[in-house]
């Protein structure tokens, strides 16, 4: 990115690394606050804000995702755009599963070289370098986890993500991650949340999208992103994907 002289990927060296791995051993979950220096934590949010193509991703039922590129997402036009809006609307009414929010591919991008050398290319390549990689090792104890997948997920008034677990082992899913840069401020009334549920549907525990925090969980569990009302100012940026092994 132009005048970009910070490196994007600077992790934190004061992290308690033995706690954080004892609290996933414990729970399968854990939040890692302060993941990142602030400098390079700004860094990334500035190209999620400001540098991303934002595309959209969705879901109604058990019909097949819709991941669309942005012109591919404007040329459907304002009214099949609303018609899709409120299919998924009555999807997550009926209790189905439903999805809606923004999206970049970064991995997809990174492969078909939509824009080699763009700091997107190089956030997978920091996600996956020793560095992260070997933390991430560390503190879930699954030395076997060789790779991770990405996409850049914008969650803006209206957008959520129903109750799901995950549960891809055969592609060798292990723990999903969620890399928070919403904004510092970002308030529980603006929704948003990683909630995780128990068998009766309860939530045992739910995560503000805290910035500068990179959310672990190992899969499959039962989790889902609440709904951000239409009053939130402003945007849920996040990287997001899979470890696997």
């Amino acid at each position: 990115m132009p005048g970009m002289t910070v490196a994007l990927f600077d992790l934190n060296p004061t992290l308690d690394i033995a706690a954080l791995g004892s609290r996933f051993a414990r729970d399968g979950r854990v939040q890692v606050r302060d993941i990142l220096t602030p400098q390079t934590a700004q860094a990334v949010r500035q190209v999620l804000q400001q540098h991303t193509s934002w595309g959209l991703a969705c879901q109604v039922g058990k019909e097949p995702p819709l991941m669309l590129r942005r012109h591919e997402a404007v040329a459907i036009g304002p009214a099949k755009r609303q018609a899709l809006g409120q299919s998924i609307q009555r999807a997550a009414a009926a209790g189905d599963y439903a999805v809606q929010f923004s999206q970049y591919p970064i991995l997809t991008a990174y492969l078909e070289k939509w824009a080699p050398d763009s700091p997107h290319d190089f956030l997978l390549e920091y996600i996956n370098a020793d560095p992260f990689l070997n933390l991430v090792r560390t503190i879930t104890g699954i030395p076997g986890l060789i790779k991770a997948d990405a996409q850049a997920t914008l969650f803006g008034p209206g957008d959520f993500l129903s109750v799901h677990n995950d549960s891809h082992r055969e592609e060798g899913w292990r723990v999903a991650y969620v890399l928070n840069f919403s904004d510092p401020g970002w308030k529980p009334d603006w929704g948003g949340y990683l909630n995780f549920l128990n068998e009766d549907g309860d939530i045992v525990e739910g995560w503000l999208p805290r910035f500068n925090s990179l959310n672990l969980l190992r899969v499959p569990q039962a989790h889902q992103v609440s709904y951000v009302p239409p009053f939130a100012p402003v945007g849920r940026f996040a990287i997001t994907g899979w470890f696997r092994d």
